[in-house]
Order: structure tokens, then C-alpha cells, then sequence
């Protein structure tokens, strides 16, 4: 099987300096500007030497920076491919195992088991693929490149201030955006929110199931996680409705939802606020994703990631597999970069052509189909690529 990691990019951040070193530039130039920024941020001089001694920067880490075409796969392929029942058994495996650690974190920042196992699960295959990338050399690399170094040279501050406590050895390993042990924190989030679960004195997000566990907890209740509140609802929807209302900006009583013929798929819907989520259309699976599920892009910017990640958490808790439906036919990786282009040239800020159908594609196909007296349900088909 092959195992992959996905970045972790839309964590919060803690600036320990203004992070100004130049990118790009011979390596040891920017190596001296980050020893200077290091200083300015009251960190340990020895530690700093320490850390960046030795450090090199990692082609491989910028290759996979620039090829992350996993994001391309549509809902129902991306989720098919990541939740096996081999996962969905470890899960409740593990459930069992650490019953008490996940109590505790439930009892302490609300965060239910479901969860943090499909971050767990997710992430780094509950733990036996956390990743080879040496991640001093991955940090150095990415805040040195001059794609996002206003992202990543705070984390070489961090783990600066996580090695000189003794949490960060310069052989650490991890994925290739600098994330760190079981369920992949950045090092500011894990100076910031670690959780010693295991009383060693140490944050070990490699080696310590609680130390893991209670850490992504912490950290998913500081970005706003309410605790014994919903995430996701599978529903049916009607064969007609006002699909325009179908994305993440419109938020309903679930009770207007259910006036619309939305209806739970089993069980009940829980009151509240909640966003209708038709990730391939009016004719694929149907969502009520609740204030909750929101904040699971502070974890994850992906759209389908998110939704994956929050719908294994519902069947880790009990639900059964979703009704894929009789979805239309979605674009190939051209046809979809032909759709951003056409819909670019019409004013639409889709962000990069990458064939990625991300929140601002999305915003410009409802928008598009509307436009043209097509189902506005967000999701790009040839009809809508012919028609513009």
C-alpha cells in the first residue's frame, strides 16, 4: 500500500521575529540572517549554532513542495482511496487501547475520538508512516525558497526554541513540510500547543500516543473546536431546490434546511446552524456540515481532505458509508485548468491554474452556473466547460 502525508499549511502560526531573512541567496547568507533573528528573539545562542550547523537544503523537500496532485482527486476517488476497512478496524482498535487518553482529551479541550483517530489515521497511518524527510533541513529549505518564506521561517524559530528544550534533535524526521510525529504538527504549533499527555517532561509527538493525541486536541479546541457539538451529517436532498445555496458561506437553521426536503440519511439531525455540502453535485453524497467542521481547515486547507478527514471521524463513531449517488461526470486535470482559465478571463479570482477545484473554483462555477440557468450546484461538468 502506498502511504503518503499531506501538509498541515493552515495552521496558526506564533512569530517569534519579524521572519525577514532574505530567501533565495547562497545558504549561509540566510543561515546568518536567521542566527541574527533567532538572537533578536531572545533564543539560546548555543542552541541556535546547534541547530542550523550542518544544515542543508533538501531538493526533494522543494519537488514535493511544487507536486501535490493528490488534491486533484475528486471526493468520492480521494475518499475511497484513504478509508479502508483495514483503517476503519485499526481505528476502533485503537479506540479501545487508549480509551483512556482519548477520555482525557475529550474531558479537557472537547475533541471527540473520531476525530483526532482520523487525523491519526490520516496523517501517518496511526503513527507507522510519520515520514523520512529530516526535518531541520526541510524547515531551512522552504523558509529559504521564496514561495512562502513568511510561513516557514518562524517554524525555524520554533524548532530552534523545541531543540534547545531538548524536543527537536537535528535528526528529527517527519514529512517534508516540516510536520512532526503522529498526527504532523508544525513546530510553532507544537511549542505553542503541546501537551505533555505523558508526564515525561517532554512534548514526543513521534514516540507518545498521549503526548500526540493531547497536543492535536489542544490545538483543535484553540482554533475554536466546541465541544459535544456536531461536524457532519450525512443527508438526502430533494430532486429539486435552490442549489445555489449548496458551499460553505450560507449558513441555515437546520430546520429551513429541513423545510427545503433535506433530511437526515439515518438517525436525526441535530439543531443548530449548518452549511449544505454537495461535494460532486446535486447527484453525488449530501452533507449538513456543521460550525465544527470549519474548524478543520485550520488543520487542513483542502476541501476534500477535510471533508474525508470529517466524514471517517462520523463512521469511526458510528455511521455507515456514504450513498456516493449517480454523481455527473466531473473534468479531467486539463479540462478542469481550461474551466479555471475561461473562468479567470471572466473576472473570477480562481487562485492558481492547478486543476485543483479549491473554494475560489467552486465560488466561480455556482457563480457561472447561475449565470447560464444551469443547477448551480458547484460542481464543474463538460455541459458547463462547452457552455462557456
Amino acid at each position: 500500500m502506498k502511504h503518503f502525508i499531506l501538509p498541515l499549511l493552515g495552521l496558526a502560526l506564533a512569530p517569534l521575529a519579524a521572519h525577514s531573512a532574505p530567501c533565495g541567496g547562497p545558504l549561509p547568507g540566510f543561515l546568518e540572517a536567521i542566527s541574527a533573528e533567532a538572537a533578536a528573539a531572545g533564543l539560546d545562542p548555543k542552541a541556535t549554532a546547534s541547530f542550523l550547523r550542518g544544515a542543508v537544503i533538501d531538493e526533494k523537500v522543494l519537488k514535493a513542495d511544487r507536486s501535490q496532485g493528490v488534491f486533484r482527486m475528486n471526493f468520492i476517488d480521494f475518499s475511497r482511496r484513504l478509508i479502508s476497512q483495514n483503517r476503519l478496524d485499526t481505528g476502533r482498535a485503537l479506540a479501545k487501547k487508549h480509551a483512556a487518553i482519548f477520555d482525557r482529551a475529550a474531558a479537557q479541550y472537547g475533541v471527540p475520538r473520531g476525530i483526532l483517530l482520523a487525523f491519526w489515521a490520516f496523517e501517518t497511518d496511526f503513527g507507522q508512516v510519520q515520514g523520512d524527510f529530516n526535518t531541520r533541513n526541510a524547515l531551512i529549505t522552504l523558509g529559504h525558497d521564496c514561495r512562502r518564506p513568511e510561513l516557514f521561517q518562524p517554524q525555524i524559530l520554533a524548532g530552534i526554541a523545541l531543540h534547545a528544550k531538548g524536543d527537536l534533535p537535528t535528526d528529527t524526521t517527519g514529512a517534508w513540510a516540516g510536520e512532526i510525529g503522529m498526527v504532523q504538527m508544525l513546530p510553532a504549533d507544537i511549542l505553542a500547543r503541546g501537551v505533555d499527555g505523558d508526564g515525561d517532561g517532554h512534548v514526543t509527538l513521534k514516540t507518545s500516543v498521549a503526548d500526540a493525541l493531547m497536543s492535536g486536541a489542544r490545538l483543535l479546541q484553540h482554533h475554536g473546536w466546541q465541544a459535544n457539538a456536531p461536524w457532519l451529517i450525512e443527508v438526502t436532498v430533494p430532486r429539486q431546490m435552490d442549489w445555489s445555496l449548496s458551499n460553505l458561506e450560507t449558513w441555515l437553521s437546520v430546520d429551513d434546511w429541513q423545510a427545503m426536503g433535506v433530511t437526515p440519511r439515518s438517525d436525526r439531525l441535530p439543531g443548530g446552524e449548518a452549511s449544505l455540502v454537495l461535494p460532486q453535485g446535486r447527484g453525488g453524497p449530501a452533507f449538513l456540515a456543521y460550525r465544527n467542521f470549519q474548524t478543520l481547515f485550520e488543520w487542513n486547507q483542502s476541501f476534500t481532505y477535510v471533508l474525508t478527514a470529517a466524514y471517517f471521524a462520523t463512521r469511526l463513531e458510528g455511521a455507515k458509508s456514504y450513498d456516493a449517488g449517480d454523481a455527473d461526470p466531473g473534468l479531467e486535470v486539463a479540462q478542469m485548468m481550461t474551466l479555471q482559465e475561461k473562468l479567470a478571463s471572466r473576472g473570477h479570482d480562481v487562485g492558481k491554474i492547478d486543476g485543483i477545484l479549491g473554494a475560489g473554483t467552486r465560488a466561480a462555477v455556482q457563480a457561472e452556473q447561475q449565470r447560464l440557468g444551469l443547477p448551480a450546484d458547484g460542481w464543474p461538468t463538460p455541459d458547463l466547460l462547452n457552455a462557456l
